[in-house]
């Protein structure tokens, strides 16, 4: 009896493992394909804790790591193309980056968007700004990425950020 209890339970394992493709799945890609988007993915999510660990620490460079060397940045109507104008954005525009403000920038997982489509991908977030001190939020902006993998790492190559309001 407790022999084909366990057997059962293996079986349902097996059967939920499969049926959501993350075990011998073969996509039409080969496969690999399901592991491959997978890592992708899971590279892509690391670009948005870098982000926000980046704001939190006002680490430009940590920041700049980021972005392809031609990459665009819009924010609202300004547009800053290449590393060194968006540099100079993040070190001396950006309120999250400035000395005064202590900030700590996080994003809510659920507002969290990716797509990946080869060797292409899109991100979206929300970077909730908060003082610790007070506990009040004192800045929201949405940002879509663009996203290019260049060298085997995936890098933003476009992205337009824009004020935003909370919303559940």
């Amino acid at each position: 009896m407790r022999r084909t209890l366990l057997t059962a339970c293996a079986s349902a394992g097996v059967v939920v493992l499969t049926t959501t493709g993350r075990v011998g799945a073969t996509g039409a890609d080969g496969p690999g394909a399901v592991v491959q988007r997978d890592a992708d993915l899971y590279q892509i999510d690391q670009i948005e804790r870098t982000f926000h660990r980046a704001g939190s620490t006002h680490n430009v460079d940590l920041m700049m790591s980021l972005f392809a060397p031609g990459a665009t940045f819009n924010v609202g109507t300004q547009a800053y193309t290449g590393r060194a104008q968006i540099r100079r954005f993040f070190a001396t525009v950006n309120p999250a980056f400035q000395p005064g403000n202590r900030w700590v920038s996080d994003t809510p997982s659920y507002k969290i968007k990716e797509t990946v489509n080869g060797n292409t991908a899109t991100l979206y977030f929300q970077c909730h700004y908060v003082d610790p001190e007070t506990k009040r939020v004192m800045l929201v902006i949405g940002v879509n990425h663009n996203l290019e993998k260049i060298d085997g790492r995936w890098l933003i190559v476009d992205a337009a950020a824009s004020a935003t309001t909370l919303t559940p």
